[in-house]
């Protein structure tokens, strides 16, 4: 079987890799700007979709197909983004005779809809947020139904999902220009205006529920993940098992991802997401039917390949694993690694990699596509990879993530390296005591806490400099490394990566 990876950086890096392991030859596709990417030389064969914009290329259905066609892929692997939830493109890929690695068409579809999401999930008995199961295209008719609801409230697009389309409404005076604001966000992303009214639940918690599914009724449970540590509703830090669940209540999430797994006959990898409020009540959000950027965290306290298991299943039609055969082993954690300035409201950045030193060692993993050399454009995402560790406790955990930041080293774009390492180092995080609003309320400190980092690094660094320029002979020159090293332009680039 050969496999098409219709996307790019770090996930198809990923997926390519997992063909080689198993044997199965892989076609990378690629636009003009990522023609010398990692994944385009990694992959056995590569083909060139469009230009840079990615509705040209990475969404181009008509030019994936025909590059599957040409190249004689017999399935194609989405990824996560672009592509990987939209219906037509796995309708697409199964009418031109090839098998889509992922849930089926249908499953997409419904999950897609979040209002639809919700009705089946309440119909599979999950525990469920009462809400305004309408779509309220018109800000009037918001208004007269949500008069009698209890603020806050959360204004929500029906399609689509990373935090897009989602705003707050404190009061009935200013929710019609939410639901404006969230209708016209979710038009432009989605190209649907349609968005629906639910509580807001104060000091929740992030988890999700990791399933995989052979689509002829079986369905696994591999474990749940923390992934509360999130800026504007994107995950920032993931954790792998949330920390604190008593064992009944993980119980019941498992069950309750399960249940609906099972009300789908769910085939492939899908992540059945929930809040958790601080009485230990859980809701159901929604279901992403796909492999999810955090994914690496479950791999690695179950160790089983998620990606290699996508790929059993397309090749044989059944499941390599058991529910007996998953058992949680440790803990993992894992930060993404995204080109983006912290300090200035978290803006992308760009530039040329100039200098890339990945940790290594024992139980630590770096997902990326990252080279030195390689261009970083405001094309695409901003994110450039995951840095992911695994310890026998919680504790080793983050120790050892702790390390490892210590030693990532990225020049010629600015990164959130700095602002992770203080996350990580934090008292809420190390007490395993936050929610989906720690960032929002620590953020500040976080910033100025890197940015001091610094330039206490960076002072020390130019003294060490100095002094080592002033032991050295007047007769002799300093070295060239010296010189460059105390140019102020160098020391500003110093400045960005040091933790």
């Amino acid at each position: 079987m050969k496999i098409l990876v219709a996307n790019r950086g770090e996930i198809a890096v990923r997926i390519i890799r997992a063909c080689r392991e198993l044997g199965l030859p892989s076609v990378a596709i690629y636009s003009e700007a990522d023609r010398s990417a990692r994944h385009t030389r990694l992959a056995d064969e590569s083909v060139c979709v469009g230009p840079a914009k990615a509705s040209d290329s990475y969404m181009n259905i008509p030019a994936i197909i025909k590059a599957a066609r040409t190249s004689g892929a017999d399935a194609v692997h989405p990824g996560y983004g672009f592509l990987s939830e939209n219906e037509a493109f796995a309708r697409a890929v199964e009418a031109a005779g090839l098998a889509f690695i992922g849930p089926r068409p249908e499953t997409i579809y419904r999950m897609g809809n979040k209002l639809i999401a919700r009705q089946v999930a309440e119909d599979a008995g999950l525990p469920v947020l009462k809400s305004l199961n309408l779509e309220l295209t018109q800000a009037e008719h918001a208004l007269a139904v949500c008069r009698e609801m209890k603020f806050p409230l959360l204004v929500k697009a029906v399609s689509g999902g990373g935090g897009r389309g989602i705003r707050e409404a404190h009061s009935l005076a200013e929710l019609e220009q939410v639901i404006c604001a969230a209708s016209e966000e979710a038009a432009a992303v989605f190209g649907n205006h349609s968005v629906y009214v639910e509580p807001l639940v104060r000091s929740a918690r992030h988890i999700e529920v990791q399933i995989l599914g052979d689509g002829n009724g079986t369905v696994l449970v591999l474990g749940e993940r923390e992934c509360s540590i999130q800026r504007r509703r994107q995950k920032l830090v993931e954790e792998a098992p949330a920390p604190g669940l008593s064992d009944e209540l993980r119980s019941a999430i498992h069950h309750a991802a399960w249940q609906l797994g099972m009300a789908l006959n769910y085939r492939s990898l899908g992540t059945v997401e929930f809040l958790l409020d601080p009485s230990g009540n859980f809701f159901f959000i929604e279901v992403n039917p796909r492999i999810q950027v955090e994914h690496p965290v479950t791999e690695m306290v179950t160790g089983i390949d998620l990606v290699a298991a996508q790929l059993r299943l397309a090749q044989s039609g059944t499941l390599a694993y058991q529910q007996a055969d998953v058992h949680i082993n440790g803990s993992a954690i894992e930060v993404r690694v995204i080109a983006e300035v912290p300090e200035l409201g978290f803006i992308p950045d760009t530039g040329t990699i100039t200098e890339l030193a990945e940790p290594q060692g024992p139980g630590v993993r770096v997902d990326s596509a990252m080279f030195v050399g390689m261009e970083v454009t405001s094309d695409y995402d901003s994110l450039l990879g995951k840095l992911i560790v695994w310890g026998e406790t919680r504790a080793a955990a983050v120790r050892r993530i702790k390390g490892a930041l210590r030693e990532f080293r990225i020049s010629g774009v600015k990164t959130d390296l700095p602002f992770l390492a203080q996350i990580i180092q934090s008292d809420c995080f190390l007490d395993a005591d936050f929610d989906t609003t720690y960032l929002d309320q620590a953020q500040p400190a976080l910033i100025e806490a890197a940015r001091g980092s610094h330039n206490r690094t960076a002072a020390l660094a130019l003294a060490l400099l100095i002094h080592q320029q002033q032991t050295i002979p007047q007769a002799q020159p300093a070295p060239a490394v010296f010189q460059q090293a105390v140019n102020p332009w160098r020391m500003a680039a110093l400045q960005e990566q040091v933790l």
